[in-house]
């Protein structure tokens, strides 16, 4: 046992290691591939972002360029009168209004300031020192950026030199704008994106908290103006150089550093993007892949354990086969000696149920003795009498009238031929199977054997055969069946023996299933669900009319046919007795 649960252990172990090395590799694989479509996007947005600074910085330019040379400063740059700054030039004032630039400087080729647009502000004592005033003087474009003295705001420069007509330079125009109003229209969008200048500051960005801040110059990453520098981590992940850091709450803490140089501007463009989105689309890959090994392990777990299960079982139950193959083996020999006398008793007790039917029907003929006498003495004193006066009718020479006496000596034969014949076949013991029976024939049958006993009881019976559908087949035997309306009739009888209407009354209905009524106009039943009990009985005790198995005989007669025989009470009065039978197929009876 300990083995085997060492052996599960290690199993479990080993499994759970695969799984988590399948996992980790899917994680990094999904991680590279989300990293490479983030870089791409990244790139994307930054150079976007690039190209939106650059085409508000060119605006600048351009209003430089345009109006260097607009007549107005070209005359105000030959007046020799003019030796003062002129603050809200109404040129100048009316273009910084349209543009929203800080401020337009237009000064003589010696640094002396001839007009501003500034109206509150002095305008600085010369610009013969600035850098990008001096590039302009030798003709070219010149741009710069600083955080400009009079203002304290970030600023960018555009200076355009004006031309002389021997094509020396006479003035400069400088366009003063503010760094703020351009990060205003791009300032939260997006990835962090800061640009650093050849200082190595940042100069510009849409994250206010990274302005001013500065590139290590011995690792990656930059550091604040001021104070302790926050955490930083860098680090590769797929040919991808991710930082993990903690600058602010609107710069991600770990992303993806993507940098591109911008010449036109003189700076770097350079983006952090979150990669939050890319772990969790590795994690969730990983996820998927873990919950299919788990669940393919936790099938194959079942499938062990369920092979354990069996193996033990399979073990147990043959060594509890081979336990009790003796015991079976001496309960079968039981079994068979038992089946043995189970058997006999069964042969016997079919037996003893045949006599018994047997008895019940000697029982009736015992009963119809004196009818049926007195029904055989007439037509046998008809016949002595017929015969005498064929007889006489001879000697007289009346050949004719004996004739009709022979036939009616004839007739009397032949009614006591056929109450024979009934009485003959109900008694004997029937052993034929079932098969098929006419139901009108045999109800005439038990008729005529009750006849007698009617008669002597002044009993009337209404039974037309001529106005049944005759004939109709019932499944059944044809001497049993006859014993049960036998026994109906005689119950019936019985019952009457008081009663003043003495009538009894038999139909048979085909629908909704065939069956035969028998009513009487006797008392009724007592107890209707007692009726086919053995040995019930109303009759008085040690009457010799019976010890109530009629009915009981009767009731397993009709079963043994299939069908079902039930007593109740008519709501005029007297029993009513329904016997259902099994119609016999009509392709069968054809």
């Amino acid at each position: 046992m300990r083995t085997w649960i060492r052996h599960r252990a290690a199993i479990l172990i080993i499994f759970l290691l695969t799984v988590l090395a399948v996992a980790g590799g899917v994680w990094r694989y999904g991680y590279g591939q989300a990293l490479d479509q983030l870089a791409r996007r990244g790139e994307a947005d930054l150079a976007l972002g690039a190209d939106s600074l650059t085409a508000q910085l060119k605006r600048y330019q351009e209003l430089a360029v345009l109006m260097a040379e607009h007549p107005s400063l070209l005359a105000l740059s030959q007046n020799p009168a003019a030796t003062s700054a002129e603050r809200g030039h109404p040129l100048l004032l009316e273009a910084a209004d349209k543009t929203a630039a800080l401020d337009l400087i237009y000064a003589r080729a010696d640094g002396t300031i001839l007009a501003t647009a500034q109206e509150d502000v002095a305008p600085p004592t010369t610009l013969a020192q600035s850098p990008y005033f001096k590039r302009a003087l030798q003709g070219a474009l010149g741009a710069h950026h600083q955080v400009d003295p009079r203002f304290g705001r970030r600023a960018f420069y555009y200076a355009v030199p004006s031309f002389s007509a021997e094509g020396t330079v006479s003035a400069v125009l400088t366009v003063v704008l503010d760094v703020e109003d351009v990060e205003g229209n791009w300032r939260g969008d997006g990835p962090t994106v800061f640009f650093v200048d050849d200082l190595n500051e940042v100069f510009i960005s849409n994250r206010s908290e990274l302005v001013f801040w500065r590139r290590n110059p011995t690792a990656p990453g930059l550091l604040p103006p001021e104070g302790t520098a926050p955490a930083f981590r860098a680090y590769s992940r797929a040919g991808h150089e991710i930082w993990q850091l903690d600058w602010g709450p609107y710069i991600p803490a770990r992303g993806l550093h993507i940098v591109q140089d911008l010449p036109v501007i003189d700076m770097v463009a350079e983006a952090i993007v979150d990669v939050s989105l890319a772990r969790r689309i590795a994690g969730l890959q990983a996820g998927t892949i873990a919950a299919i090994f788990m669940i393919f392990g936790l099938i194959l777990l079942q499938v062990l354990e369920r092979r354990r299960v069996l193996t033990e079982a399979n073990a147990e139950l043959e060594n509890r086969v081979t336990q009790r193959t003796q015991a079976l083996s001496a309960t079968n020999e039981a079994l068979r000696r038992e089946i043995t006398e189970r058997e006999e008793a069964e042969a016997a007790l079919k037996k003893a149920q045949a006599d018994l039917v047997q008895a019940g029907k000697l029982s009736a003929l015992g009963q119809m003795s004196a009818g049926i006498s007195h029904e055989l003495n007439q037509p046998l004193m008809a016949i002595q009498t017929f015969a005498e006066n064929g007889t006489r009718f001879l000697e007289r020479d009346k050949a004719d009238k004996a004739g009709e006496n022979l036939s009616r000596i004839s007739q009397m034969a032949t009614r006591m031929a056929r109450i024979i014949k009934n009485l003959r076949a109900f008694a004997r013991n029937e052993n034929e199977p079932t098969g098929r029976v006419d139901l009108v024939s045999v109800i005439t049958q038990a008729v005529e054997l009750t006849e007698p006993r009617l008669l002597q009881d002044d009993i009337t019976l209404n039974w037309s055969p001529e106005a049944q559908n005759s004939p109709i087949f019932v499944r059944g035997g044809e001497v049993r069946l006859g014993q049960v309306f036998v026994n109906l009739i005689t119950n019936a009888a019985d019952a009457m023996t008081d009663q003043p209407a003495r009538q009894i009354d038999i139909s048979i209905q085909t629908a909704p299933r065939l069956c035969v009524l028998v009513r009487d106009t006797g008392p009724g039943i007592d107890a209707p669900d007692k009726i086919f009990d053995p040995f019930y009985t109303t009759k008085e005790v040690g009457s010799s009319e019976g010890m109530g198995l009629g009915l009981s005989i009767s009731y397993g007669l009709v079963q043994s046919f299939g069908g079902n025989i039930r007593g109740s009470n008519h709501p005029e009065g007297g029993a009513l007795f329904t016997v259902e039978l099994e119609s016999w197929p009509q392709e069968s009876a054809a």
